[in-house]
């Protein structure tokens, strides 16, 4: 028995009240035949946009030209309320559709049988013209109607195919399966906008996102839409699987770096320059893709040396940690760690060598006590560029105070200015080769 919350009842009870039928759909009366907690209950009606604007006092114009409006519940809880409708043209991107539509009709043109499943939410009653019940009980994942046509009227049809059946641990029909590798060819013509919120959407509600690589990738769409990772080693995708969530206070703050070090791990061992590329081309922010792009850089340079020092079981020192921080800089300090501890993971569970979770952990945490205790970056120096204006300029000025930065973080009780300035002097020597360039 579905049952949906009592908010979600008032809604339907107030149209069908006015003489509109009124069925939940979609994802909230899957989940629910699944036994799975789905908050976003949606609904479908006889009604035109316009007609529900009038009967509810608070809505939302969420997509009046498909006819969809959200109506806030008493809490402010936002459920979409969408007109019955019909196709009527579609380019595999956008649809024109027409309202005035049925229950079946409407069923009818969405993508996957579980999804075209309706309950009355006043009598309970399942409307299943597709058999989606039955793919439920079968663990498939089934394009309601002609596959091919399908995914012809929307091609994000096809990655939608692959994300649930990752999250659902179900199968794809064959002839849906083949039906996504025929359209693969055709997914650039999808937005990157598209694009980008599905693979976010893939690393949020997949709880191994390596299944759904692995089929993007034996599906001809990873070649199709991010090139950079066609090629990509399994294991990569693999360590997306055990990024985990990190401290934090904020549990939105805490899932979005999540997501992004799952995106992240994908890249991890590809040139900077083609993640660069490659995120932009995804439409990642700015920001997201300055700092992927940097620890993806910054990867290349420290994760063989970083697992070669905990793997090997010797001391490992304040000065080694202290220069593993002044690479990746502080802020980034923890999210290198947290993408390298999911690949070590990763190969653990392949029976690749790797180091222990509980030697990474250690180091880790020792690390960050370290990174924001001692010097490590040039702002954290006791001199600065005005202070050597006298000493160097130009070039020369920027490759001193590099240097000096390297020699504090070998020993951070050199960060005295008086010292920083002798050294400063002795290097601007050395550069200028003079007689005393050699001196202590």
């Amino acid at each position: 028995m579905v049952s949906p919350p009592r908010s979600v009842r008032q809604i339907a009870e107030r149209l069908e009240s006015a003489g509109f039928e009124t069925w939940c759909v979609g994802g909230a009366v899957r989940d629910a035949l699944l036994g799975h907690p789905h908050l976003d209950w949606d609904l479908a009606t006889s009604a035109t946009p316009d007609q529900v604007r009038k009967l509810f006092r608070r809505t939302v114009p969420v997509g009046l030209d498909f006819g969809t409006v959200g109506v806030l519940d008493d809490v402010g809880v936002m459920h979409e309320i969408t007109t019955f409708r019909r196709d009527v043209h579609t380019d595999g991107r956008h649809a024109v559709v027409e309202f005035g539509a049925s229950l079946d009709d409407d069923l009818a043109r969405r993508d996957f049988t579980i999804n075209a499943i309706a309950v009355s939410p006043k009598t309970g009653e399942i409307r299943d013209p597709f058999g989606g019940r039955e793919d439920l009980e079968r663990r498939l994942v089934r394009a309601v109607g002609v596959p091919d046509e399908r995914m012809r009227e929307d091609r994000l049809r096809a990655l939608r195919a692959i994300r649930f059946a990752s999250r659902l641990a179900f199968d794809i029909d064959d002839e849906t399966w083949n039906a996504i590798v025929r359209s693969a060819p055709h997914l650039p013509r999808l937005s990157r906008e598209r694009v980008k919120q599905e693979i976010e959407k893939t690393m949020e509600q997949v709880k191994c996102p390596s299944r759904a690589f692995a089929l993007w990738q034996s599906s001809g769409a990873l070649d199709a839409l991010v090139p950079a990772l066609a090629k990509q080693e399994d294991i990569a995708f693999a360590s997306a699987d055990h990024v985990g969530l990190p401290g934090g206070s904020r549990r939105a703050e805490r899932t979005d770096a999540r997501r992004s070090h799952r995106v992240l791990s994908l890249f991890l061992g590809i040139q900077s320059d083609r993640v660069r590329a490659a995120l932009h081309d995804l439409r990642f922010s700015n920001a997201d893709t300055r700092t992927m792009t940097k620890l993806a850089e910054r990867w290349t340079v420290l994760f063989e040396p970083v697992s070669h020092a905990l793997d090997t079981g010797g001391a490992i020192t304040d000065a080694a940690i202290r220069r593993w921080a002044a690479a990746t800089g502080r802020t980034q300090l923890a999210g290198f760690f947290r993408v390298a501890e999911a690949r070590w993971a990763a190969m653990r569970s392949a029976g690749i060598p790797a180091p222990s979770r509980e030697t990474a952990s250690s180091v880790y945490r020792r690390a960050l006590r370290i990174a924001y205790r001692d010097p490590i970056e040039l702002a954290d120096l006791s001199v600065d560029g005005e202070d050597l204006q006298g000493i160097a300029q130009g070039r020369a000025l920027g490759k001193i105070l590099r240097a000096l930065l390297d020699w504090v973080v070998e020993d951070p009780s050199r960060n005295v200015r008086d010292q920083l300035l002798e050294e400063a002097a002795r290097l601007a020597r050395q550069i200028n080769g003079g007689a005393g360039g050699a001196e202590r």
